[in-house]
């Protein structure tokens, strides 16, 4: 059975930093590229980084350039969502995906975890 959960959201205030954790089982998370999205209340999902299968290519949104960083531990079957310097704009629900290859079908979500900037 495939679960992919998300944890380590929270409220944090402007400037501070957090960190989230995906942890996965149930496919082989070697395989698979990794992904943070987030949605905030009236907006689209956007992606906001993402790391290769092995780890060695990382991409970011523009939005968040400079102040968050993916990583992953593939021995955890973990990926990791370093934030700092964190906004209000920077509220939502982030959600972690791991894909296979660009498949529509070995895709999988998380059930997502809020992030509260304010102070």
């Amino acid at each position: 059975q495939v679960q992919v959960v998300e944890s380590g959201g929270g409220l944090v205030q402007p400037g501070r930093s957090l960190r989230l954790s995906c942890a996965v089982s149930g496919f082989t998370f070697r395989n698979y590229a990794m992904s943070w999205y987030r949605q905030a209340p009236g907006k689209e999902r956007e992606l906001v980084a993402s790391i290769t299968r092995v780890g060695g290519n990382t991409k970011y949104s523009d939005s968040v350039k400079g102040r968050f960083t993916i990583s992953r531990d593939n021995a955890k079957n973990t990926v990791y969502l370093q934030m700092s310097s964190l906004r209000p704009e920077d509220t939502a629900v982030y959600y972690c995906n791991a894909n296979w290859g660009g498949s529509t079908v070995l895709d999988y979500w998380g059930q997502g975890t809020q992030v509260t900037v304010s102070s």
